[in-house]
């Protein structure tokens, strides 16, 4: 598969002290690749330097591109998410095309981006309902859908899931999946480890800005690595229906 990303000694610092402490790493098409970590870890850090959104010292692939370039390269949904302007649903999405319009404005492939991105998000309904007007679950389930309608090789979204109920939560997560399956790659920062265990191909776990661990979730998700970096102890199976991973108590 394609390297879709290459970060090599990333640095993001605030002010004399290192965010993102030295990280390198590849993401290739295929995977699905959950940053996991407590707060303050460096997980937003990490992905907004790489993006080129934060000053930083090292190489990131994507921040040496050319802003329209890595606005078609690599898609971004951030952690912060509100909707400003009372316009329908469909529009909002549309917003994602904004780096393949041309002159004529949407094309017939834009809007089939559009109406994939609808309806992976379970949006079809919702089409022609003001966008300021949805609960807080859906307006961020819009702007999901606006992130895929990019149609970008790569997908990084910070807790993208936070908010949603538990039925959304698995079916963006699916989604996500899905993509990876399909060969493009998605890097996700989440806090539900399980749903993270179940569905990433690839876990990365920072701490301190560093990395602490990456590979398969039952390699990350160790009771060491878990007792270091979270202070959790939890149970891991694997089950007839996937991996399961439940927190049980906070390590003093």
């Amino acid at each position: 598969m394609t390297d879709l990303l290459t970060l090599s000694d990333l640095t993001v610092r605030r002010g004399d002290c290192p965010v993102v402490d030295h990280v390198s790493l590849t993401v290739r098409g295929g995977e699905f690749v959950g940053l996991i970590g407590p707060n303050g870890a460096g997980k937003t850090t990490l992905m907004r330097g790489a993006l080129g959104l934060l000053p930083a010292t090292g190489h990131s692939s994507l921040a040496a591109l050319p802003a329209r370039d890595r606005a078609r390269a690599a898609a971004w949904l951030p952690q912060m998410r509100e909707i400003a302007w009372p316009v329908d649903v469909e529009t909002v999405v549309a917003l994602g095309r904004t780096p393949h319009i041309g002159a004529r404005g949407l094309s017939d492939a834009d809007r089939a981006e559009v109406d994939k991105a609808l309806h992976w998000l379970d949006l079809d309904a919702f089409r022609h309902r003001t966008a300021t007007q949805l609960s807080g679950g859906e307006q961020a389930r819009v702007l999901i859908a606006r992130t895929l309608a990019q149609g970008a090789p790569l997908v990084l979204a910070d807790e993208p899931i936070a908010g949603l109920d538990p039925a959304h939560q698995i079916a963006t997560m699916q989604v996500f999946r899905d993509l990876a399956d399909q060969g493009r790659a998605v890097i996700a920062s989440l806090h539900d480890l399980g749903l993270a265990a179940r569905l990433c191909t690839r876990l990365v776990l920072l701490g301190q800005g560093r990395v602490v661990a990456e590979g398969a979730p039952r390699d990350v998700l160790t009771e060491a690595n878990l007792r270091e970096v979270f202070h959790l102890r939890a149970h891991y199976a694997d089950t007839p229906d996937g991996p399961v991973f439940q927190p049980l108590e906070v390590i003093r």
